[in-house]
């Protein structure tokens, strides 16, 4: 969608010009899963697919916020005054929690405001759509009442707004890969210090193809809280012999030598998990940075078979993406990607071969799961923004 459309949606919408139109990017993780809340490493990218808005300041105080993917709830309208969480409120409650945590942290927002919404990133695809909603509205709120705000902070607030005013218990990559995004840019994060570096994301013949179970995952209602629970007992146990915090802080020489400490087996395999695909994580950067792809594919494939039987939130569906994408010619690696339990995997595929690869996977995955899973490309793209027009964009593979 360009900067003429969305004006032209918003006048349809709200009977008034927009004052500016802005872009907030999704976000795919190409390694490192579960340890961003684990004070890990990640390796994310932002991508083409993303979520696009309109907006103008109003002379009252309320908010009307309108997305064109729930055309049918209509225009919801929000007194500025009550910024709580009402199941109601649906999908704004996301746009609320950010302008809470903007007013509590001492900014000023004195007026309502007309917010349109368009997304293209699939609806519980785990590819971030409420995180790039959730960055979406700070530079919305940043452009139109011209505060100036560290994009860090920015991040923060949409981890806040995500784990205190939504209820999911998640960490702070998904709202940094698409606040700090960059072009053909691979971000290499420390989610426990929050250092990071830019890695250049030279796929040569190659292109991420990101492959959509078209299973819906709610993080909320997900075992998402159970895993970070268990991780986090699984700590406490390992404290009893080592001063650390976080699972991030091991190698993996330190975990296998404490590892007796964990009382449950199911612990030891979540613990193993984070601690090994931290490493690979490290790894999977070298890999990039020297230019082998060979083996950064190699670290995905391990990273999915360690999602899969040590973290165990893959399924059906994930796994037969990624297995049957492994037996592909062209195929330098895959794995899921997100929280699991549904949503997308990613493949590394050689350019040539996208067609093949396509069919062929879509073609097992139909007959063992009963419906098709969807395609697209990955293009790796800038972090939230104002947008004076957009051009180019990920593009659907029939």
């Amino acid at each position: 969608m360009n900067t003429s459309q969305l004006r032209e949606k918003f006048k349809e919408v709200f009977g008034v010009e927009a004052d500016h139109t802005f872009f907030s990017p999704g976000r795919i993780n190409l390694i490192g899963e579960h340890t961003d809340y684990n004070g890990g490493n990640v390796l994310p990218v932002a991508i083409t697919l993303g979520t696009y808005g309109a907006a103008r300041k109003r002379d009252d105080k309320v908010l009307r916020f309108f997305s064109a993917n729930f055309e049918e709830k209509g225009i919801i309208e929000v007194p500025l005054e009550n910024l709580r969480f009402e199941k109601e409120h649906n999908w704004t409650n996301y746009p609320k929690g950010v302008l809470h945590f903007l007013q509590e942290a001492g900014h000023t927002i004195d007026s309502g405001m007309d917010i349109y919404i368009y997304g293209n990133i699939p609806n519980g695809s785990g590819l971030s759509s409420s995180s790039s909603l959730e960055l979406l509205i700070g530079v919305i709120v940043e452009k139109l009442y011209d505060i100036k705000l560290e994009r860090l902070d920015l991040v923060k607030i949409g981890k806040q707004t995500e784990n205190d005013f939504i209820g999911v218990n998640s960490g702070i990559m998904d709202q940094f890969a698409i606040g700090m995004g960059a072009d053909q840019c691979a971000i290499y994060l420390d989610t426990n210090t929050l250092k990071y570096d830019l890695v250049p994301l030279d796929l040569k013949d190659n292109v991420v193809v990101i492959m959509n179970t078209n299973k819906r995952r709610e993080l909320a209602d997900s075992k998402y809280n159970e895993r970070r629970a268990e991780c986090e007992t699984a700590v406490s146990e390992l404290q009893e012999k080592l001063d650390i915090q976080t699972l991030g802080e091991l190698d993996f020489l330190t975990f296998d030598a404490y590892s007796y400490l964990i009382k449950d087996e199911n612990r030891i395999k979540r613990a193993r998990h984070v601690v090994l695909e931290n490493q690979r994580t490290l790894q999977a950067r070298k890999a990039l940075e020297a230019g082998d792809l060979e083996g950064f594919g190699r670290l995905m494939n391990a990273s999915h078979v360690s999602l899969e039987y040590d973290y165990e939130v893959t399924g059906l569906e994930l796994d037969t993406l990624a297995h049957t994408a492994w037996e592909q010619e062209g195929v330098l690696g895959a794995r899921m990607t997100g929280a699991g339990f549904g949503g997308c995997a990613i493949a590394l595929v050689n350019k040539d071969k996208v067609e093949d690869f396509k069919k062929a996977v879509g073609q097992r995955y139909e007959e063992v799961v009963g419906y098709a899973p969807s395609f697209y490309i990955a293009e790796v793209t800038g972090g939230s923004r104002v947008i004076a027009e957009v051009t180019g964009g990920s593009r659907v593979l029939d």
